[in-house]
């Protein structure tokens, strides 16, 4: 076996990038971002194909990227590097051996573009990284002087998601292209349900965070929606008819309700679309139809936003690996009202689990209050929007007459 290779000078660095968890559209403008900056900055940069099966298998898994090697990746969609479940990556034999592969390539530094759970992982592996360099030693897989110059291991988190589940980000890598997805199946379904006047019950992906639901239904004008975050009141099949009815009296001819896959009611009690579809045929007699996008919000190619953002990340990522000390906290790249920022890596992870476990606990106020700033203004605009009769905004009747007085002097 080669010895490895020795470090580069000075802050140089040999980065490592690799995608995953689920994909989603932008991770290869996050990939190519990552390489093409590395090289900018003198550094080398190194792909790890099929997430951290590669890390762990190594050999042809680790490829050194040059300017050429990304070009054409940031308009395709999914991961181009791949991504794979590596079950061996969870238990620490399988860290021993990708942390053997990274100092027989000289990879110094990673870029992980992936959910929560990949990046938790990827902090483990960084809090684990000198008691795998000592063991590998005792066991005489490596030498001490191998070892030497990787005494630490940064790692820098981007958030890969659609769901847009992370907490401390206005948006992550994909949710934005996932959206758009969403956008144009649904107006495509207007015109076969206007046209029979049909109602469509849409399930949209989401187990925890009904960022996509709460969106397409905002962006599509639907008549319901149907959040984990945010459960409808306990007299929600009434409400819902009731909406929906009035919005039929007024002449509307179809019916959208938006459903995202970990929706429940209050108790916990989990609303699928079949429950949504048969109050609707049955109560209100309408012909009711289910529509499962599935991992059509995943696929094609990411919008602009999502390449706009997938690039500042990736290149945000790399002046991150090259700031860091051993003491430097594992951040993530972030985007906050427009501005890329780094934050602390496992406190965002932790938001994000408290998220989930608010709703569990049933506690609905402070879900929503978990997610970004923006997210209970997204829901109570779309309850406006989407109302027909909203009582406590009128005026007193006592006002109406002052409010026309009023105007009629000011037109003198």
């Amino acid at each position: 076996m080669p010895p490895p290779p020795a470090p580069l000078p000075g802050k140089k660095r040999r980065i490592g990038v690799l995608t995953s968890g689920g994909d989603s559209p932008g991770m290869n403008g996050a990939v190519r971002a990552v390489v093409r900056m590395s090289i900018d900055q003198d550094c080398e940069s190194y792909a790890i194909y099929e997430g951290y099966e590669g890390l762990v298998r190594g050999g042809d898994f680790i490829k050194k990227m040059g300017r050429d090697d990304v070009r054409g990746y940031l308009s395709e969609g999914g991961t181009l590097i791949g991504t794979a479940r590596c079950m061996a990556f969870m238990e620490r034999a399988g860290r021993l051996q990708a942390a053997k592969n990274m100092v027989m390539t000289g990879i110094d530094a990673l870029v992980i573009i992936g959910g929560d759970g990949s990046l938790t992982g990827a902090d483990t592996f960084r809090r684990e990284w000198s008691g795998l360099l000592s063991e590998l030693v005792e066991k005489k897989e490596l030498k001490a002087s191998q070892i030497e110059p990787f005494q630490y291991l940064n790692i820098v988190g981007l958030v890969g998601s659609i769901d847009n589940d992370m907490s401390s980000t206005d948006a992550t890598i994909g949710c934005y292209s996932s959206l758009a997805r969403i956008c144009d199946a649904v107006d495509c379904i207007d015109a076969t349900a206007s046209s029979h006047q049909r109602a469509f019950v849409i399930e949209v992906m989401g187990r925890h965070c009904g960022w996509l639901a709460q969106m397409a239904a905002l962006s599509t004008g639907a008549d319901f929606a149907f959040l984990p975050e945010k459960p409808p009141n306990e007299n929600w099949k009434e409400e819902m008819c009731g909406i929906i009815s009035r919005h039929r009296k007024m002449g509307k001819r179809k019916t959208i309700v938006i459903v995202a896959e970990g929706a429940h009611d209050l108790s916990l009690h989990k609303v699928t679309p079949t429950h949504v579809k048969d109050l609707l045929s049955n109560t209100l007699k309408l012909d009711t139809r289910i529509t499962t996008l599935g991992h059509v919000q995943r696929g094609g190619s990411p919008c602009a936003y999502d390449r706009m953002l997938s690039t500042l990340q990736g290149c945000e990522a790399v002046k991150a690996v090259l700031d860091a000390t051993p003491e430097t906290p594992t951040p993530v790249i972030c985007v906050i009202e427009n501005k890329i920022v780094r934050k602390p890596l496992i406190k965002a992870v932790e938001d994000t689990h408290a998220v989930a476990k608010a709703i569990e606990a049933k506690d609905f106020d402070r879900a929503m209050q978990l997610r970004d700033a923006e997210f209970s203004e997204y829901h109570n605009a779309y309850m406006t929007t989407t109302a027909t009769d909203q009582p406590e905004m009128r005026l007193p009747k006592e006002k109406v007459g002052t409010r026309e007085s009023v105007a009629d002097s000011s037109d003198l």
